[in-house]
């Protein structure tokens, strides 16, 4: 069985420490000279709720594989401001700036799922001469009506008595913002014109988008913008019997797509 290194850091912003883990497969002499993979993770994540997929991808790729906590978020900082509308934007520049230049990532592949996709698709189009792919996983581009529904569906859920413990098991006293966050932004009206297509022209870099077919925050419009980009390669993986969550659905499936991606399209 293949083991990996595993570090974790908190790196220093003026708002607050930011939590990093990172995994760097122990027998591979290539992991600290390639560029490692940056994971953004979704509305209600943090690096906790990955799992066994970071490792699982560094053993896979042969690259170390970095996750962080979004401020807010996990074991980061605490927030309490209301989340700003252009939050997305915003990561590129802020947080992800920060852990850049803390770690001195140099060449990265960015990968996110759902909100974090759309994180990953900005930071390869702030920085197009240092990343060299994007991965998205459920990833939305813009707000159709099936997000709304499915996030009001979410927030009715979450009301329900002891459901809000689900998310302190891994956000503790932030669980309630964090909730906050994702529903009251998402669902306001300043918000319901969010895009990315103009961002997206600006990626330079080869795109995999994967999709479940029974994703209830977004359809395969989505999947289908960031590959009809101008960039390089593009490719989509439609996932069968799948929903929101392929990298928890299936796990294997959505690995060995990543993997024969950077195999052929990614230096």
């Amino acid at each position: 069985m293949h083991s990996t290194y595993k570090q974790e850091h908190f790196v220093s912003t003026p708002t607050g420490d930011i939590y990093v883990k990172s995994w760097a497969p122990a027998a591979s002499s290539q992991a600290s000279t390639t560029a490692p993979v940056v994971m953004f993770h979704d509305s209600l994540g943090s690096v906790e709720l990955w799992r066994e997929f970071p490792e699982q991808l560094a053993l896979s790729l042969g690259r170390k594989v970095i996750a962080y906590d979004r401020p807010g978020f996990g074991r980061s900082y605490i927030r309490t401001e209301k989340l700003e509308t252009d939050f997305i934007l915003n990561e590129a520049s802020g947080p992800f700036a920060a852990i850049r230049s803390e770690l001195g990532i140099e060449k990265f592949i960015a990968l996110g799922h759902s909100v974090g996709g759309a994180m990953a698709a900005v930071c390869a189009a702030s920085f197009t001469d240092q990343c060299i792919a994007l991965i998205t996983e459920a990833a939305q581009a813009f707000v159709e009506d099936r997000t709304v529904e499915g996030i009001r569906d979410a927030k009715q859920v979450f009301a329900q008595d002891g459901q809000i413990d689900r998310l302190r098991k891994y956000h503790g006293e932030k669980a309630e913002w964090v909730l906050r966050a994702w529903t009251d932004t998402w669902l306001s009206e300043e918000f319901q014109h969010w895009t990315l297509k103009e961002i997206l022209t600006k990626v330079r870099c080869p795109v995999l988008a994967i999709h479940g077919e029974d994703d209830e925050f977004g359809s395969g419009a989505h999947p289908e913008l960031y590959t009809s980009l101008p960039s390089g390669p593009c490719f989509l993986e439609l996932l069968k019997d799948c929903g929101h969550v392929p990298h928890r659905e299936k796990p294997d499936v959505v690995t060995a797509a990543i993997e024969r991606f950077c195999r052929e399209h990614v230096g």
